[in-house]
């Protein structure tokens, strides 16, 4: 075997000193990077003496990322920067980002804390049954299934509720950023199952008035008391009030239905006879008699003045039946004396032959009417008896006899105030002597005894006016406290009124009830009065002293008699409870009120009138003067036109001593204060 030679050819082969020289490199562009790195080194070292250190904290539970503005050196989370102002953006998953704005000043050191809020929980809500409504915070949010619902981290509470199942309440823990969470909830019912059946059954089953089915039959009921009724043709309704609880269910058995009632509609010719059935008083005519079935019942319908009319009924089950009775009239016999005899006698419209005469009636209601010119009309209504006589005495009276004995025992005022009516003139003490004696002990020098007449008849409120009374004359009114102690309550008498706001007040309410006012006035202020007028006033001292004194034949010395002190609690004084208040009290002695009490609040004196000397002291319309002991009598007095002190009469609730309680004690002034008040008269013609 023979083998070929390889040839080996030379390769090119150059002298080493026969090499072509490297290009040099130039000078200048060397300088030129050298001087760019030292300039680049001179800058950085710059920046990091003059930066400061700012670390910013992120609270937040996923990792954050933050992103300064400007020249910043990250090292963790702490940012060399020079002086100056700068935004900073924060974010992180499931978190709202963040903007805000840091000031880097000269310290070395500094720090921010960013908090970040984070997004929404979404939470779905399904519940069995579905369709109850969802109640977030208070806030109906939706109805159940309730999908991705955003909700706040934190703590809320949650409440399910529909009309079949108990209501569920139960509080949430929301984890917020964008986390889904997922309640699944069963709801208890909120009924029970009621089974009952009847004999005869298939009878009609209402509940609540509300029809439900037939039985037999097992309901589902609703909790709550519940009124279950069965009905059927010809029986009788039964009906039970249920008290049903959730998931207690009841089993009523089996109810007998009674025949129903027959009913009889019965009437009478006249009208509102008296009707027994089986002697069983049962009303008047008209009126619808339910009668059990199939068996006899004595009926009976009887009236005054007509013979009594009795038959038997009977009817079948759920029967019905109408029936009209007309009773017969009896004969009575009436005797009439009429005065003057010449009057004209009318008896149902009809002119009878004389005034004075005997004369035979149906036992029946009758209209008389007697007349004669200037006497005032008598109108009367007789019911004639048989077998009985009447008599039947009319004396006509003068117009004016007839004016004065129409004139009303008490009036109502348009505020609801009641004041009686009083007529001293005829009473034992018509003439009676004001003031107290020398020798009366606690007597004061302004209680002179003088002579008074009352004639003429007045009204008198039975309350001290109130609070509530006078804000609606001045609703801005105040009475004010005492010690913490209120005396502006609305049932409270009204004080902190000067004299002359309580006569403003009698003016209004006269205007009010269109009545012409007693006092005149010019600018606001009181000049004078009326005494003619029949509007409302402020009470004479003479008619207070009357009012609160006189018993019988007697003037009493203190509102509960004439001994010092009281034996029993008869009005509010300066109690043991007060004594912190008024400093001085009635030994022994509590009435349970610290001030004023509400009007009434104590037993009304002999004349039906209330804290007639107790509670607050009251203004009187009185110009205040000490009286002369001439001798002469006044009648009927009000004092002064005008004057700049008026009379203050009765004790009240800051005051204890015998002197003060006595109900001739006087006081005056013209302003208001928190122990006076008022109360309404006036003139009844």
């Amino acid at each position: 075997m023979s083998t070929k030679p390889v040839t080996i050819a030379p390769s090119s082969f150059t002298p080493l000193e026969q090499a072509a020289p490297k290009a040099p490199v130039p000078r200048k562009a060397g300088r030129m990077v050298l001087f760019f790195c030292l300039a680049l080194f001179i800058l950085l070292m710059l920046f990091l003496l003059s930066a400061r250190s700012l670390m910013i904290e992120v609270t937040a539970q996923a990792p954050a990322k933050v992103s300064v503005s400007g020249l910043a050196l990250p090292f963790g989370k702490r940012y060399l920067l020079r002086p100056g102002e700068y935004d900073i953006r924060v974010t992180a998953k499931g978190y709202h980002p963040l903007t805000t704005t840091a000031t880097v000043d000269q310290r070395d050191s500094q720090s921010i804390e960013v908090q970040l809020q984070s997004l929404p929980g979404l939470l779905s809500v399904n519940s069995e049954p579905a369709g109850a409504s969802v109640i977030i915070d208070g806030d109906t949010v939706g109805k159940t299934p309730l999908q991705d619902l955003p909700l706040t981290e934190g703590e809320h509470q949650l409440r399910l509720e529909e009309a079949r199942h108990l209501p569920m309440e139960q509080t949430l823990m929301i984890t917020g950023r964008s986390v889904r969470q997922q309640l699944q909830l069963k709801m208890a019912p909120a009924w029970a199952k009621v089974t009952l059946d009847s004999v005869p059954s298939g009878a009609n089953i209402l509940l609540d008035g509300e029809p439900a089915g037939h039985t037999p039959a097992t309901l589902e009921i609703l909790q709550g008391e519940r009124q279950l009724m069965l009905q059927l043709q010809t029986y009788a309704d039964w009906q039970q009030t249920l008290q049903v609880n959730a998931s207690e269910n009841l089993d009523l058995g089996v109810v007998t239905l009674q025949p129903a009632a027959g009913e009889l509609t019965l009437s009478s010719v006249p009208s509102s006879a008296n009707v027994t059935l089986d002697g069983e008083f049962q009303g008047q005519t008209p009126l619808t008699l339910a009668l059990s079935p199939d068996r006899a019942h004595r009926l009976a319908v009887f009236k005054p003045g007509y013979k009594r009319y009795s038959s038997s009924v009977e009817l079948p089950a759920a029967g019905s039946d109408q029936q009209t009775v007309t009773l017969q009239a009896e004969l009575g016999e009436v005797r009439f004396s009429i005065s003057p005899a010449n009057a004209v006698l009318r008896i149902d419209g009809k002119r009878a032959r004389n005034s004075n005469q005997t004369v035979s009636l149906p036992a029946v209601a009758h209209t008389l009417e007697v007349s004669l010119d200037g006497y005032a009309t008598v109108r009367r209504s007789v019911t004639p008896r048989p077998g009985l006589a009447q008599r039947v005495e009319v004396r006509l009276q003068t117009q004016q006899a007839v004016k004065l004995a129409s004139i009303k025992p008490e009036v109502t005022s348009a505020l609801g105030q009641t004041l009686l009516l009083f007529k001293p003139g005829e009473s034992a003490m018509a003439n009676f002597t004001m003031g107290a004696s020398r020798r009366e002990p606690g007597r004061r020098a302004n209680e002179v005894l003088h002579p008074v007449a009352l004639r003429r008849m007045f009204y008198l409120q039975t309350t001290e006016v109130t609070n509530a009374q006078f804000r609606q004359f001045q609703p801005s009114h105040n009475s004010g406290r005492v010690e913490g102690n209120s005396l502006n309550q609305k049932h409270q008498p009204v004080v902190q009124v000067s004299w002359q706001q309580a006569a403003a007040f009698c003016n209004w309410l006269s205007a009010k009830e269109g009545l012409s006012a007693f006092y005149a006035q010019k600018n606001g202020i009181v000049t004078g009065y009326d005494a003619s007028s029949t509007g409302y006033r402020l009470p004479s001292e003479a008619e207070w002293a009357w009012a609160a004194r006189a018993s019988g034949q007697t003037l009493l010395r203190f509102p509960w008699g004439d001994t010092f002190p009281p034996t029993q609690v008869v009005g509010n004084y300066a109690d043991t409870s007060s004594a912190y208040v008024t400093g001085s009290t009635l030994n022994n002695y509590a009435d349970g009120h610290v001030v004023s009490a509400p009007v009434a609040s104590f037993g009304p004196n002999q004349h039906g009138l209330y804290d007639m000397g107790s509670n607050t002291s009251e203004w009187v319309n009185d110009v205040y003067r000490i009286p002369s002991a001439n001798g002469k009598t006044q009648t009927d007095p009000l004092g002064s036109q005008t004057g700049d002190n008026y009379v203050i009469r009765g004790a009240n609730w800051g005051q204890s001593k015998l002197k003060e309680l006595r109900l001739s004690y006087r006081d005056y002034g013209q302003a208001g204060r928190d122990d006076v008040g008022f109360r309404l008269a006036r003139y009844a013609e």
